[in-house]
């Protein structure tokens, strides 16, 4: 666990000094860097995807540990960077929803993978068990987290039926009133 927050931190620090590049004032310079950042991450990609391609000449074991890695958070996240993860963006969803349901079942609520398509996912909830504190909330977090670890690459992320519930304190704001506003009131 501490591997992968680490990992994640470093993430975070490339992605930052990546913006700062964007700072430099000489546009040659600039340039220049950002090239050098690009041949870098090519040579990575080409000498991972080698990688991959020595290890599944060896068809049934070298299989087995290419979805082995897939499966392991750190080294799959960078299969994801480069493009090169065994499983593609919906089998990656899937998975991440199979694996979900019964730990949302275990916080009282039932999940379901509605849609998958072109990198947008939107998945429902039902809450079944009313418990103290803000099961929404806490079941939101559980499902943003395992959905971003398995497909960091997705362009969005949608969670129907975990919306906060009104206030039932019978209060009712003034403006909610029908016709009556404040100014029909100090007339």
């Amino acid at each position: 666990m501490q591997d992968e927050k680490d990992f994640q931190r470093r993430i975070q620090q490339i992605g930052d000094l990546v913006q700062e590049l964007d700072t430099i004032a000489d546009p040659e310079l600039r340039a220049r860097t950002k090239n050098l950042v690009q041949l870098i991450l090519d040579l990575h990609a080409a000498g991972i995807e080698r990688t991959l391609e020595v290890i599944a000449t060896n068809e049934d074991v070298g299989q087995r540990m290419i979805d082995d890695l897939g499966r392991d958070p750190l080294v799959s996240s960078l299969l994801v960077l480069y493009g090169l993860h065994p499983l593609d963006i919906d089998a990656r969803i899937a998975r991440a929803v199979e694996k979900l349901v019964p730990k949302i079942r275990k916080n009282g609520g039932e999940l379901e993978l509605e849609s998958s398509q072109n990198g947008f996912v939107k998945l429902r909830v039902r809450v079944t068990a009313h418990g103290c504190g803000s099961p929404a909330k806490t079941l939101k977090s559980m499902i943003e987290d395992a959905i971003y670890e398995a497909a960091p690459d997705i362009n969005g992320l949608q969670i129907e039926g975990l919306e906060e519930p009104k206030s039932s304190s019978g209060f009712v704001p003034l403006n909610d009133l029908s016709g009556v506003g404040v100014t029909a009131l100090g007339k």
